[in-house]
């Protein structure tokens, strides 16, 4: 009788494959279990840090200037008043048509900021957790003549907010401003964005010219503004609406295979940044059926997806992992894209 007939051994090899199932099955179990141990180990250290958060509001101290109050404001703020304009520009800008309707706007948007508050609170507990060298800095909010390009600003312990670039996607004063800058103009937005100010201090610039190295160096971004933010939805993180997201999730493999069949890891092809890293309308891959539905940013999520693996699979520090070359984390990341 032929070997793979014998029914003993069949008996034998059925059992010991089950068995391998199970041990296996008990070791995910455990690894998952260990898992949300140590999670909720480190949750309940977070939550004990001692942290004080205070938002000074100078967009409404500006609102109420007068000439007679402007010399404290000035010694309050000074950091915020050019010396290479007099007085009289402060106190006229004040009372600046344009200027009192976004006070008007303002205040309609953020009277009350205790929400925001209660998560920088918490923003602050996991980046001192994280990274104890921070010290939680002195905050102040402000108008900045919607300038969107610095809507967060750190330096120095201070962070400066700009509320009028977050007062919803649709308002008027935001007419003329390309519909996917736009997108990220909610409130919703603004702890994220504090945490993205922070974690690029982290990672700091970017100084592989690969793909790859860009790559890597916003995965890590991602990676680190993951921790900060637990409870921050997916999305919110990278500033995707639910939809883009779960587009991006649906078709990981496919993007994956769009970069390795195209060779364009090791490229330093200056283009593909724009195409597939920075804000824009949506990823360009030139491709008319996926270019209409593909969003902005994609290889920021590739990515993380990367980045996330490397440290799922490699048993290294924080700083280990910002100071690791791109080459490195993605050659020991094994990363495999979701089907």
């Amino acid at each position: 009788m032929a070997f793979w007939r014998n029914k003993s051994y069949l008996r034998r090899y059925h059992n010991l494959k089950m068995n391998t199932i199970n041990f296996l099955k008990i070791a995910a179990l455990f690894c998952i279990l260990f898992s949300c141990s140590k999670e909720s180990k480190i949750k309940k250290e977070i939550v004990k840090i001692p942290v004080t958060i205070n938002i000074e509001r100078f967009d409404q101290l500006f609102a109420g200037l007068t000439p007679e109050n402007l010399p404290d404001l000035k010694k309050e703020y000074p950091f915020l008043f050019s010396e290479k304009y007099n007085d009289s520009i402060w106190v006229n800008r004040s009372k600046d048509t344009i200027q009192l309707e976004v006070n008007r706007e303002i205040e309609k948007a953020f009277s009350d900021i205790s929400q925001e508050k209660d998560e920088l609170h918490s923003l602050f507990q996991h980046i001192k957790y994280y990274f104890p060298e921070i010290k939680e800095p002195r905050i102040v909010t402000i108008t900045s003549d919607v300038d969107y390009r610095n809507k967060v600003v750190i330096s120095k312990g201070l962070l400066v907010i700009s509320l009028d670039t977050y007062l919803g996607k649709d308002h008027h004063f935001y007419e003329g401003i390309q519909k996917y800058l736009r997108q990220n103009f909610e409130r919703k937005y603004m702890v994220s964005d504090v945490a993205s100010a922070y974690v690029k201090n982290q990672v700091g610039p970017i100084r592989d010219r690969t793909f790859l190295g860009n790559l890597i160096s916003f995965g890590k971004e991602l990676y680190l503004k993951d921790l900060l933010l637990p409870d921050f939805k997916d999305a919110r993180k990278m500033g995707y609406t639910e939809e883009q997201y779960a587009w991006a999730e649906a078709n990981e493999e496919q993007i994956w295979r769009f970069f390795v069949d195209r060779q364009l890891l090791y490229s330093t092809d200056s283009s593909l940044m724009p195409r597939f890293l920075y804000p824009g309308p949506f990823s360009k891959f030139y491709l008319e059926e996926i270019d209409k539905e593909a969003p902005d940013r994609i290889g920021q999520f590739i990515g993380w997806r990367i980045v996330t693996s490397y440290m799922k699979n490699n048993n290294v520090s924080l700083r280990q992992l910002i100071l690791a070359d791109a080459e490195t984390i993605f050659n020991t990341s094994r990363y495999k894209p979701k089907r």
